[in-house]
């Protein structure tokens, strides 16, 4: 099978039966949900995070913070 477009793929999507657009929407979720796991892991490695880090442990040193 060949590249689809996005045009093919949407035209595709509308004639799918309400079960079957359910059972695609949960895969695009679950996967949108491993790409940002990756990128996080990707931005941990990177140490992206880590000034973040610092500074929430700062605040929970110095009591600035609210219990959930």
């Amino acid at each position: 099978m060949g590249r689809m477009s996005v045009e093919e793929i949407e035209k595709a999507i509308t004639k799918l039966s309400v079960k079957d657009r359910a059972k695609l929407l949960a895969w695009l979720a679950e996967l949108d949900a491993q790409e940002w796991d990756r990128q996080i892991e990707r931005d941990i490695k990177a140490g992206k995070l880590d000034k973040l880090a610092h500074k929430a442990l700062e605040d929970v040193k110095a009591g600035r913070f609210r219990k959930l």
